[in-house]
């Protein structure tokens, strides 16, 4: 009988779109609006590579209830900050609405630099995208990369979970989550390799020495050993406005992780997934979200989404039960199914309305809001 696994911090990012009140369309009041920020939340709100953009992260908790009343606070106070730059504060993986005029890039060394390198994709316009990040811990590097390779087949469905991006330039682009094509133009975007310690290291400084990336922090795997903090961070996700949503979506990965670490403890090898499968895969999860079919990493078969959600369900449970998370997650996942994913979400809104300005303002109030609805 299996002891019972020790219970991981987890920690999230979420980038958010800041839209004008009388347009919707994202606008560049980011410096401002972060001014406003940084005596409250302090390197708990950063820039990202757009002024159209704001990131918060929360601490390290091992508490799901804490890790809500954490993003619960932060969205509040960032909320109002956008407010009193004349913004809306949206949670979507693409902007609703397309800006009038290309979004300029953040001001700072880095910023340009990618920009220099990279002007295919930072045009201000396409590559606006926003997700949330999970971060497990504590793992040194070794355990983060072992971790990785035992990830890698279920990623797919926390994709499908997470999706919330279907509009792109003013109109449905038939993806659930656009944003998961259009972030999937960086190099090195894409599932994860097979590598250990020294595999890591070799790959790292070969992609930074020949040019392809500035550095590290530009490996942009779906799932990645952190070079800042000792974690393994889960990059898959869409931001979604549902509070709730993220919720679930953290307490899956850690319970999915705390299980496949009791694998790697007992020495099993990682599941040998091809590479082109794992693409397919996420293909079918951008595209289709949770509802119809989507192809099963491990067999490379076409089957209802529903049984691949349950079946990470199943792996992850004892790590959600480890936590204490198991009837919650249940209970969440079972309201997630129900209302529908973040995409859903939104379509269902513009099919009522008509109106993309109004798909913003219902994803707005529920960005802000402290309860999903």
């Amino acid at each position: 009988m299996r002891e019972k696994p020790p219970v991981r911090t987890m920690g999230v990012e979420e980038e958010f779109l800041l839209v004008d009140r009388r347009t919707r369309a994202p606008v560049p009041r980011a410096p401002q609006v972060i001014r406003q920020l940084t005596p409250v939340l302090g390197d708990l709100v950063q820039v990202e590579l757009y002024r159209s953009m704001v990131e918060i992260r929360t601490r390290p908790t091992a508490s799901a209830a804490g890790l809500r009343a954490q993003l619960a606070a932060m969205r509040a106070t960032v909320a109002a900050a956008a407010r009193d730059a004349g913004c809306l504060l949206l949670a979507s993986g693409t902007p609703v609405v397309p800006p009038a005029r290309p979004i300029p890039v953040t001001d700072t060394p880095r910023y340009r630099r990618m920009a220099a390198r990279c002007c295919a994709i930072v045009d201000g316009v396409g590559g606006t995208t926003c997700g949330c990040h999970v971060h497990i811990g504590t793992l040194d590097r070794s355990c983060a990369l072992e971790l990785s390779n035992h990830l890698r087949p279920w990623l797919p469905t926390l994709q499908a979970l997470a999706a919330n991006s279907p509009f792109h330039a003013g109109r449905d682009s038939g993806f659930a989550s656009r944003r998961s094509v259009e972030a999937d133009r960086w190099p090195t975007a894409g599932p994860p390799p097979l590598l250990d310690r020294a595999g890591y290291e070799t790959t790292a400084d070969a992609l930074v020495s020949s040019g392809v990336l500035l550095d590290r922090r530009m490996i942009y795997w779906y799932a990645r050993p952190s070079e800042h903090v000792p974690t393994l961070e889960v990059r898959i996700a869409d931001v979604n406005a549902d509070l709730d949503g993220t919720v679930l979506i953290a307490a899956l990965v850690r319970g999915l992780c705390t299980a496949l670490l009791a694998d790697i403890g007992e020495g099993r090898p990682p599941p040998q997934v091809p590479i082109g499968r794992l693409r397919a895969a996420h293909w079918h999860a951008a595209r289709f979200g949770a509802t119809g079919h989507g192809l099963d990493p491990l067999t490379g078969h076409l089957v209802p989404t529903r049984l691949l959600i349950e079946r990470l369900l199943g792996r992850a449970a004892p790590g959600l039960a480890a936590a204490g998370d198991l009837a919650a997650v249940e209970r969440l996942l079972t309201r997630h199914l129900v209302l529908g994913t973040g995409a859903d979400r939104q379509r269902a809104h513009h099919r009522r309305t008509g109106s993309l300005q109004q798909v913003v303002d219902h994803m707005a109030a529920l960005t802000a809001a402290n309860r999903g609805v």
